[in-house]
């Protein structure tokens, strides 16, 4: 676009991660005319691209598991779901499973209850099972999480534990490559996408218009009676343009995280696969494997360790990989997989989630008429984009037919469960959920 340039569009969604390029897909299938912006220079290229892809189950509250579930099934098929034509190159969805080892965050009593509801398919495993089917695995109990430099982190475990094993979840190879499928399926039901890009104004545009003007650092005007702000860690300073956010009772903050690559342990993998995905809140990591044989692993936002809250512009934030948090992440896998080798130098990639005071996301309307909020991922809601996207669309045409969200929340139905989802549950003006408080939710 040319400083003269000056364009209207049906809806402009702000943010082409996974959450923005789902939304612009389904509001575009209803005939939309729809822009998608974003500054990077590609889907995908912000936080999504840093993220670890776990599809897994183990949710806190009953809504989260159905959407997990149902959002799983979308990634099982992405072809048909998105209309791919033949020959586009898709992310794919290995099905690696996942073990939940066993902590009081998440008592096995409450994952039974609903995975038997909604039936998702899960073993349980004692230690010895453990032993038996994840190579190299210590199954002690370290409970709660400890400072890697404190005496008592390198103390006996107190007993042995087991974990409850989900043999359909998994993870994405390739988020990146997942925010590009939906951003070509948006284009192909007539979506608008443009990179290199950013949004430095916003205005109610012509009194009584009902617009929104949008300013592009080009100087191009957009002018539109829509807006998802669909910006990820930007997504604050996106409201800020807009004077969004006064009304919200759930507020969202960025948050810088790393996650590290090492060699899986030998046994860890079987011959010829891949070993499960490990979510490890007893000891305060997780981890996937690759394809490639290495590991990815994370953390859990343990209470003993500081969260590093990104004070300042997010553009301004160091993603360098640091020796300090390489070393706290995988020194805590260690103890679970003692054969783990520790590389000396930090590998792997750093990032920004958007976090919710909660840590459950916004997907909601705003006070002010025509604009949409699509925040506070907080770095456990890619698994959930296919769905993200539909729920957007739901929440709009709610509004549009003259009805208030606020009173009469709009509603989805899966078609796996056939459970509905009162939509109200990620509103921004809800009590805080009482999930976890953590990335996994």
């Amino acid at each position: 676009m040319t400083e003269s340039t000056n364009r209207t569009a049906d809806g402009v969604v702000v943010g082409a991660g996974i959450v923005g390029a789902s939304t612009a897909y389904q509001l575009a299938k209803t005939g939309r005319k729809v822009m998608l912006v974003d500054k990077g220079a590609g889907p995908g290229y912000g936080s999504s691209s840093a993220s670890s892809g776990i599809i897994r189950f183990e949710y806190t509250l009953l809504t989260s598991v159905i959407v997990a579930w149902e959002a799983a099934h979308c990634w099982a098929d992405l072809g048909a779901y998105l209309q791919a034509p033949a020959g586009e190159a898709l992310a794919s969805f290995y099905r690696s499973g996942k073990i939940m080892m066993d902590c009081p965050a998440f008592p096995r009593a409450a994952l039974r209850t609903y995975f038997d509801q909604l039936g998702i398919e899960y073993e349980e495993w004692d230690a010895a099972e453990l032993r038996r089917r994840v190579g190299g695995i210590n199954p002690g109990r370290h409970f709660p999480p400890k400072p890697i430099d404190s005496d008592a982190f390198w103390d006996d475990p107190s007993e042995e534990i087991g974990a409850v094993y989900t043999p359909q979840a998994g993870f994405i190879d390739d988020p990146r490559l997942a925010c590009e499928n939906f951003a070509n399926a948006a284009r192909r039901a007539g979506a608008e996408t443009v990179y290199l890009t950013r949004v430095v104004g916003i205005s109610a545009g012509r009194s009584g218009a009902g617009l929104w003007r949008l300013t592009l650092d080009s100087g191009a005007v957009i002018e539109t009676p829509l807006v998802v702000n669909a910006a990820g860690p930007w997504s604050s300073e996106l409201n800020a343009l807009a004077g969004i956010g006064g009304e919200f009772a759930i507020t969202t903050r960025p948050l810088r995280q790393e996650v590290h690559g090492v060699p899986a342990p030998e046994g860890f993998n079987p011959p010829g696969g891949i070993g499960p995905c490990v979510a490890d809140q007893d000891l305060g990591y997780y981890l996937h494997p690759e394809p490639s044989g290495s590991l990815q692993i994370g953390g859990t936002e343990p209470e003993c360790d500081a969260l590093d809250w990104v004070v300042g512009p997010v553009d301004a934030v160091d993603l360098n990989r640091t020796a300090e948090l390489f070393e706290k992440q995988v020194t805590r896998a260690a103890r679970r997989f003692p054969g783990l080798a520790i590389p000396p130098r930090p590998t792997g990639v750093a990032g920004v989630y958007d976090v919710a005071t909660d840590w459950t996301p916004i997907y909601d309307k705003t006070d002010a008429p025509g604009f949409y909020v699509a925040i506070g991922t907080s770095g456990n809601q890619f698994k959930n984009g296919p769905l993200i996207g539909e729920f957007m669309n739901a929440i709009i045409e709610t509004g549009q037919s003259g009805t208030d969200h606020d009173t009469s929340p709009a509603t989805y139905t899966g078609p796996v469960t056939g459970r509905t989802v009162d939509l109200s549950f990620y509103s921004r003006l809800r009590e805080p959920a009482a999930n976890s408080g953590t990335v996994a939710g």
